[in-house]
């Protein structure tokens, strides 16, 4: 093999892993998807899957809902390419694959990213945001403080809610 083949097959090789890699919310709801079809039901089909991802899809929010869209699963979606995920995951194809796939025909679908998550809710962490970006936090989750007028405030209102918010908040 050539120097050229090798850098060519390198560098596609390392495309392919990285358009995987790059599909974040796809692959996080694909993977919990699956899961949850594995351990509920023995032997998987396209309907049985396509059914469950129409559910799932129902009461998905943020990125997630908006990755149901690109892929027909909502119901306000113009298409419906639900068969190019249903199909795949029941014949148990990875789901790296799936989205790498799905990638290729919307490109959107691998730019999607969860927002980031908050991880340190100390004093100290939370007062190196700025003012919008706690107020950010606290509107992502329904939660606003009326009569704040200074930072520490919102901080303080930030570390008393965060336990009722674990799936955005990690203690």
């Amino acid at each position: 093999m050539s120097s050229v083949s090798l850098v060519i097959l390198l560098f596609f090789a390392g495309f392919s892993v990285s358009v995987a890699s790059d599909c974040e919310v796809c692959v996080g709801f694909l993977h919990r998807l699956y899961h949850r079809l594995t351990s509920a039901h023995g032997e998987l089909t396209a309907a049985l899957v396509e059914e469950e991802l129409g559910q799932t899809c129902d009461g998905a929010q943020g990125k997630e809902a908006r990755l149901c869209y690109y892929i027909g699963a909502s119901r306000d979606a113009a298409t419906r390419v639900t068969a190019s995920v249903s199909r795949p995951l029941a014949s148990h194809v990875p789901v790296e694959k799936i989205c790498q796939r799905l990638s290729n025909t919307d490109s959107q679908i691998c730019e999607l990213t969860y927002e980031p998550r908050l991880r340190d809710v100390s004093s100290a962490g939370l007062s190196k945001l700025r003012v919008t970006e706690l107020m950010n936090i606290l509107a992502s989750w329904g939660e606003e403080c009326r009569g704040c007028l200074e930072k520490h405030e919102l901080v303080s209102l930030i570390q008393e809610r965060a336990p009722l918010h674990p799936h955005t908040a990690e203690l």
